[in-house]
């Protein structure tokens, strides 16, 4: 029980078996000693019989793990083969691409009939092709004057710079080897039918002079590999039409003279270039009017 607040005498609990103050501090002592680890105290601490199989398995993670690290090293490797095969495969040598054709040298009056088409804007707002004949080559060119390529061309069998009178309306068969030749001259080409139905850019539609693509209508031919060839000696094979590779056709020359048509000069093969291009002669004071400037005196 609880002693009020004011009195001076103890309970009989408090009085009673009360240890002296030395007594009491041994028994502390003793209590705390008896409760303190072995550690504590230095003697050697005692084995748990816990501790061998902690030992055992942190000894078989271990192994599991150098084991896991193996596998990967493995896999690892085989990746890097794999890849160093792939390469191998890819590295071998591939057969070396077909060599291009050769380019023509244009012939002398190739160049000047290009030039005075460039002077005189002869083409006004049309695109225009240039076929040199002498090279069997066509050069493309955009309305603006632009150059766009070039490419080899079948030509007509025939020597020769004029149509025979009348030969549009003969047959094929008809047709004699003389009378097999392209027309030089300035021509205003555009598209339209042809027998068959077949599309073709007409450059002379009363003498049945037409640029197409190249087909064979005779397999002894050989005018695929005519075109292809570096020379133009075996581009004489047509019947007096223009024939070109179908890339070039369909790729170039189809867009340039599909919508407005467009202007075609054949250069001769026998006539000066003069007496079929007589404006040509104009070259020199064109190229002097082109070099004093618009400011020059007229």
């Amino acid at each position: 029980m609880r002693a009020r607040r004011g009195t001076a005498l103890p309970d009989m609990i408090d009085t009673v078996g009360r240890p002296s103050r030395g007594a009491g501090r041994l028994l502390v002592a003793a209590a705390i000693a008896l409760a303190m680890p072995a550690v504590a105290l230095g003697a050697p601490p005692a084995s748990s019989p816990r501790e061998p199989a902690l030992a055992a398995k942190a000894g078989t993670s271990k192994a599991s793990t150098s084991k896991a690290g193996a596998g990967r090293a493995a896999a690892a490797k085989a990746a890097a083969k794999k890849t160093a095969r792939k390469a191998g495969k890819a590295a071998k040598p591939t057969a070396p691409p077909p060599e291009p054709v050769p380019e023509m040298p244009r012939s002398e009056a190739a160049e000047r009939l290009i030039a005075w088409v460039a002077a005189a804007h002869d083409n006004g707002r049309l695109p225009y092709a240039v076929i040199d004949k002498p090279a069997a080559t066509l050069y493309l060119f955009a309305a603006n004057g632009d150059y766009l390529g070039e490419t080899p061309v079948l030509l007509g069998v025939g020597i020769g710079d004029d149509s025979t009178p009348g030969i549009g309306a003969k047959n094929l068969d008809d047709i004699g080897p003389a009378e097999r030749t392209t027309p030089a001259g300035r021509f205003v080409a555009k598209f339209g039918r042809a027998f068959g139905r077949q599309r073709v850019l007409w450059v002379d539609y009363a003498n049945a002079v037409a640029m197409h693509v190249v087909t064979s209508l005779h397999k002894n031919e050989h005018r695929v590999e005519r075109l292809l060839s570096p020379s133009p000696e075996d581009n004489r094979i047509s019947f007096g039409c223009i024939n070109v590779g179908a890339r070039f056709y369909n790729g170039k020359l189809r867009p340039q003279f599909e919508k407005r048509g467009g202007v075609v000069y054949i250069t001769p093969d026998v006539k000066p270039l003069d007496e079929v291009f007589p404006r040509v002669r104009l070259l020199p004071y064109l190229a002097a009017a082109d070099t004093a400037g618009p400011g020059a005196a007229r």
